[in-house]
């Protein structure tokens, strides 16, 4: 699902229609002209792990089917805090990421348990 990013060749609003297709030049802070730090490679494979992950046989059970997707979305939360935690020096940023962690951890044990509960696997 594109979820409105724009990539090479995609045509915005900004090109043609009522911009007369005037080209719009990136702010030079843009993170387009700055190799990736290692915090957002983590964020990066992580995102893509969690897409795949979600990316499952649908059983027409709403509950058996949101647990099974839950449960990656909740485990990449608990991968970027992490990775918060590795990086990050702000006092807020890391009590969030722990809070995060501790949070989606119990729900993910949660979510388990329902599973195993009805013979079904994440």
């Amino acid at each position: 699902m594109d979820h409105g990013r724009m990539g090479p060749g995609s045509q915005g609003a900004d090109q043609g229609g009522m911009h007369g297709g005037m080209h719009h030049t990136p702010p030079a802070n843009a993170a387009a002209t700055q190799p990736d730090t290692p915090a957002t490679t983590a964020f990066r494979d992580i995102n893509a792990r969690m897409h795949r992950e979600m990316d499952i046989r649908y059983t027409n059970d709403v509950e058996v089917d949101f647990m099974r997707n839950m449960i990656p979305h909740h485990e990449s939360a608990v991968a970027m805090a992490r990775v918060v935690l590795e990086h990050s020096k702000e006092p807020e940023t890391r009590r969030l990421a722990e809070e995060v962690i501790r949070a989606q951890e119990t729900e993910i044990t949660q979510m388990r348990a329902f599973l195993k509960r009805r013979g079904v696997e994440p």
